[in-house]
């Protein structure tokens, strides 16, 4: 690929409005051209090896698969996927979780067009963006261990009241294995018991409680 190769773009997000006006937007860039978009999480991993974006410019809230988990899906097909999150609102750990998954950047769709276009050229170079501050906030918050996407399935359903046969059963898992991810969980929380893990998750964002 030359130098002046324009950076290619798959974008993921569920509301095509979104989608096409940013396809727009980027597209009047010289060095930005979209090659392809998607709606869904599992869409996007179909797409992803037939169009080789340079960057993906993923949404976390997505139907089915959400971003963080098919940011880690695209990471396993593809190790060198570059990927920035774009999402309108994100608590901390969710943004720390992405970042783990693979993400090399974070962005709120409230920014500047011209901060957009900044963040896409320094993932296409291989640097990771993030806001000013926000990397030193996450660090200041000290979230520990991060909560993986099969931990987070669990205590959701944990939060639902669920038990551990039944949660087994949902996600085609041992129920030995569900023990041991609550267990690992319980680590991680710093707490006791199945009430407590679920007012930390919630209280940290790990798991959101539908109204």
């Amino acid at each position: 690929m030359s130098a002046d190769s324009p950076i290619t773009l798959l974008l993921v997000d569920d509301h095509f409005v979104v989608r096409s006006g940013l396809a727009v937007s980027l597209n009047l860039e010289d060095d930005l051209e979209v090659v392809a978009e998607a709606e869904r999480g599992d869409e996007a991993l179909e797409i992803y090896p037939k169009c080789s974006p340079r960057v993906v410019v993923m949404d976390l809230q997505l139907p089915g698969l959400n971003g963080i988990e098919t940011t880690e899906r695209l990471r396993e097909i593809d190790p060198t996927a570059r990927v920035l999150i774009f999402s309108t609102f994100a608590r901390d750990d969710e943004i720390q979780a992405a970042l783990d998954a693979g993400a090399a950047g974070y962005l709120q769709k409230s920014a500047e067009r011209d901060e957009l276009i900044a963040a896409l050229r320094a993932v296409a170079a291989g640097e990771r963006y993030l806001p000013a501050g926000l990397a030193e906030h996450l660090a200041d918050l000290q979230l520990g261990p991060t909560i993986t996407t099969r931990e987070r399935e669990i205590l959701a359903r944990v939060a639902q009241g669920r038990a551990n046969k039944e949660i087994a059963a949902d996600l085609g898992i041992a129920e030995d294995t569900v023990k041991r991810h609550i267990s690992n969980v319980f680590q991680k929380l710093n707490v006791n018991d199945r009430a407590q893990a679920t007012a930390e998750a919630i209280r940290r964002g790990i798991i959101r409680v539908e109204n």
